[in-house]
């Protein structure tokens, strides 16, 4: 495992240190960098996903919120608004745009994301693996039924949402997947169980 952390490190590390595409020697990374991560034009895919954001961001509802991953550091109520959980909680705009971009670069055919949420990068996803499956794990019910109905208004039929903890779900995805082409760590925080996973996924 270490050797393997050692070698994402460097890659990353490469990436941060290039200040242009242009003095990236590698043609994979030449092509990553000028395809997925600089990309930044709107594209019509966006437009509904990022509808839903707004409808969240405005939502006065609250749900009971059961967090099983690291917790919030932000929150320690169990009520919370919805709005206070998707400007917390839900990855920014260009980064999900980014989770697009990857899912589409690869042509993923499977994909797996540890965190749900209310499923606004899982649509991301999905949209970017239009050809595939997203298999989504989310451990909190009340925000795994609004994810559910994002991916029903939206009409994504691609998405295979899993309710439970990553602990004892994800043991029972992998068995049934026989490959994985994109996975999108985004749940349980700590350092332990955050690398468990990784090395489970890697397998």
């Amino acid at each position: 495992m270490s050797d393997q952390l050692r070698q994402i490190s460097s890659y990353l590390g490469h990436l941060v240190k290039a200040r242009d595409r242009h003095s990236v020697h590698s043609p994979f990374v030449y092509e990553l960098i000028a395809n997925v991560l600089r990309p930044s034009e709107s594209r019509e895919e966006y437009t509904a996903i990022e509808l839903l954001r707004e409808d969240l961001l405005r939502s006065e509802q609250t749900i009971r919120v059961n967090d099983l991953g690291a917790g919030s550091k932000v929150f320690d109520l169990p009520v919370r608004m919805v709005s206070d959980i998707a400007r917390t909680a839900l990855k920014a705009p260009k980064q999900a745009q980014m989770l697009f971009r990857l899912a589409r670069y690869f042509n993923a055919g499977t994909v797996l994301e540890l965190g749900t949420s209310f499923g606004i990068s899982t649509l991301y996803l999905a949209r970017g693996a239009s050809e595939g499956t997203v298999h989504t794990i989310e451990g909190c019910p009340q925000t795994y039924r609004i994810a559910q109905h994002h991916f029903e208004q939206l009409k994504q039929r691609n998405i295979d949402p899993v309710l439970g903890s990553f602990r004892k779900r994800l043991p029972e995805l992998l068995e049934r997947l026989e490959s994985l082409d994109l996975v999108f760590l985004d749940g349980h925080h700590a350092k332990e169980p955050t690398l468990e996973y990784f090395d489970l996924c890697l397998r």
